[in-house]
């Protein structure tokens, strides 16, 4: 069977291991690392950008984070976290650790560079106006780092849903499934077939993150973003 005869069998379109079921696990682990991601990096960064402190520290850990390799830190926390969990909570909670490590650094990066980069007109007629500082971060700079906020959450959840694939790997459902399957049994299909689901449902969330920047982004702030990038360099003669 080719890989196009795998996507449009019916038969791997119905049941509990169909494709539909193994989406809905899929977006189900990726939406709880992003919720627990999001909870811990807004806040941190918010408070980084507010009082410009720690930024250095925290860009080095974040940076850290991104080189951890996913496959072995997931062996790692379960070989840990085994001995004294129970239950299935013993495989989703790895898997959940992992995932939101690797959601933080870009969401934490985004939300304090938004803050610090808010614009500086815009700050100081705020405080002209006697604005307090909480108040100028709330009203002004948070709404300026919008763009850059959601460009990190966008970047977070396209890592987390090209990297929920290794919940297989400890025996969860989800689209990695497919994949390790398909490669214990040699059907290179049904590999395949996973893998270019990954890659469909990435693309889906993008153009959602899109759609959604759009939506809640201000057309200023939209065309200030795209000003602000850096022109492009003539190549020496």
């Amino acid at each position: 069977m080719n890989i196009f005869g795998w996507l449009t069998d019916p038969a791997n379109w119905t049941g509990s291991g169909g494709i539909p079921t193994q989406i809905g696990y899929h977006l189900l682990y990726s939406g709880v690392a992003l919720v627990v991601a999001l909870a811990v990096a807004v806040p941190l960064g918010i408070v980084i950008g507010y009082t410009g402190r720690g930024e250095a520290l925290v860009a080095g850990s974040a940076n850290a984070l991104r080189a951890l390799p996913s496959l072995g830190l997931l062996v790692l926390l379960f070989l840990i976290i085994s001995p004294v969990v129970a239950g299935q909570l013993v495989y989703v909670l790895p898997t959940t650790v992992v995932l939101v490590l690797l959601a933080v650094p870009p969401i934490l990066t985004g939300t304090y560079a938004g803050i610090q980069n808010a614009d500086p007109d815009a700050v100081g007629a705020a405080r002209g106006m006697g604005y307090t500082k909480r108040q100028i971060l709330v009203r002004v700079q948070l709404p300026c780092a919008l763009p850059l906020l959601l460009s990190g959450v966008r970047g977070a959840t396209l890592q987390i849903v090209s990297t929920a694939t290794i919940a297989a790997y400890l025996g969860l459902q989800g689209l990695g499934r497919f994949i390790l399957d398909g490669r214990a049994q040699a059907n290179f299909s049904e590999m395949a077939g996973g893998a270019i689901l990954v890659a469909a449902l990435a693309l889906l969330l993008e153009f959602g993150f899109a759609g959604l920047g759009s939506l809640v982004v201000s057309p200023g702030l939209r065309r200030s973003t795209k000003n602000s990038s850096p022109a492009p360099t003539k190549a020496a003669a």
